[in-house]
């Protein structure tokens, strides 16, 4: 919990008293490898903080193959907006990769909090805009350049998830198939002549 408290630092706009009472209404969970936080077709009710862990975004192409859209790691917030702002089931799912460390609070107690501390709605709105320009400026690179460049640039913004996350995965977010990022790997494996 001491990674939510640092974040819910983030801009100097909550005191120590308002981090402790909105931290103490952040329930933790335990997702495996696999698990679903959420499930497509399902309405998000919780914001959830990665303590620890991997969390992908997914949503199903026309011949129903997953392709990941993003990647959520430690100290970061995640939700599916559309959902839970306007109450739709959600068309993308969240899957941890890994064994994954979360603390979620549920819409309605972040009501009541954003009516007894106001300043956690400012906090609300300055920690989504600089998550989605973060999701916006992370996702920059995979529009330009070849499958390898694509791959060389992941490895160099993402070290810990080259190294953790399952290959399919990392292939469906870069839009090559896992065969092209075994033979990328593979040649990048070789040593030099």
């Amino acid at each position: 919990m001491q990674r939510l408290k640092s974040i819910l630092r983030f801009g100097a706009i909550l005191s120590d008293a308002d981090i402790e009472v909105i931290a103490s209404n952040f329930k933790q969970k335990q997702l495996a490898a696999s698990d679903y936080f959420l499930e497509i077709g399902q309405i998000a009710h919780e914001i959830a903080f990665i303590e620890s862990g991997i969390v992908r975004i997914f949503k199903p192409d026309h011949e129903g193959n997953g392709i990941t859209k993003y990647f959520f790691k430690e100290n970061q917030f995640f939700v599916d907006l559309e959902s839970y702002y306007s109450s739709i089931p959600a068309s993308e799912a969240f899957q941890a990769v890994v064994e994954t460390e979360i603390y979620a609070i549920h819409k309605l107690v972040v009501e009541r909090l954003c009516q007894e501390i106001p300043n956690f709605f400012i906090f609300l709105k300055t920690i989504t805009e600089a998550t989605l320009l973060n999701k916006i400026k992370d996702n920059d690179f995979l529009n330009f350049g070849n499958s390898k460049t694509k791959f060389l640039e992941f490895v160099k913004r993402y070290p810990q998830l080259a190294l953790q996350v399952p290959q399919q995965y990392i292939a469906s977010y870069l839009k090559i198939t896992p065969q092209s990022l075994s033979r990328i790997r593979r040649e990048l494996a070789q040593p030099k002549q």
